[in-house]
């Protein structure tokens, strides 16, 4: 794999012109190029004449004149521990998207909150329901769980009913630890298109699937200890 990323950075190495091109030069001819493409963010990659670049929330990297786009992960290997660069930079992506858009999720606090969980979750998926179990043994967290209804129409209706009732957390534990189907009315305006569009977004395939506030994924059925772990870096 090292073998073929030197075949690569050098390659683009070879097409560095004297001139060095800034973030702004790579986003004006990258986007006249592709117009129609969201050209979110041009970062300059610790390498010469290669920039990171996120497209429709996706990374790649270019060259300063943008005639080459390749993805993958780029390491950084000069120290004792190779680092991946871009699963970091797509950490901090989903990190930032996350953050904001708390709006959009059921939140639950134990203790002080202080530590941060995010969930997407449908109302009818088994593991969503055992993981459940293991959340009510954490403490001092905070758990944001994104309402994505893939299962079925029912896991739809499930999920805006949960939506709109008056106490979404009481009425989101009483459907996932208690077996109480959601009750009253589900005409309220619901995140639910927002949230599919995010679990688009970071590739989700189904749920559960769990995050943590740095935007690392941690899984999807996690044991509370594993959680608990992963919460303290270890």
């Amino acid at each position: 794999m090292f073998k073929m990323w030197r075949i690569c950075l050098l390659a683009l190495a070879g097409f560095a012109t004297f001139a060095i091109a800034d973030e702004n030069t790579v986003r004006q001819v990258f986007q006249s190029k592709f117009p129609k493409m969201t050209l979110e963010s041009v970062t300059r990659a610790p390498f010469p004449n290669l920039y990171e670049i996120v497209v429709d929330g996706q990374i790649f990297y270019t060259d300063d004149k943008a005639s080459y786009l390749f993805s993958g992960n780029l390491l950084d290997i000069r120290g004792p521990q190779p680092r991946n660069l871009t699963q970091e930079a797509n950490n901090k992506l989903a990190a930032a998207v996350l953050a904001k858009s708390n709006d959009l999720a059921v939140k639950r606090v134990k203790g002080n909150g202080k530590r941060v969980l995010y969930t997407f979750e449908d109302p009818n998926c088994g593991y969503c329901k055992e993981l459940q179990k293991e959340l009510a043994k954490l403490n001092d967290v905070t758990v944001y769980t994104f309402l994505w209804p893939i299962l079925s129409q029912d896991s739809v209706e499930k999920s805006k009913a949960i939506w709109c009732a008056k106490d979404r957390a009481r009425a989101w534990d009483d459907a996932m630890l208690k077996n109480i189907a959601p009750s009253g009315k589900r005409d309220c305006d619901t995140p639910l298109d927002k949230n599919a569009q995010i679990a688009q977004r970071f590739g989700l395939r189904g749920t559960p699937a769990i995050y943590l506030a740095n935007g690392s994924q941690i899984g999807g059925y996690v044991a509370a200890d594993k959680i608990e772990a992963a919460l303290a870096g270890r």
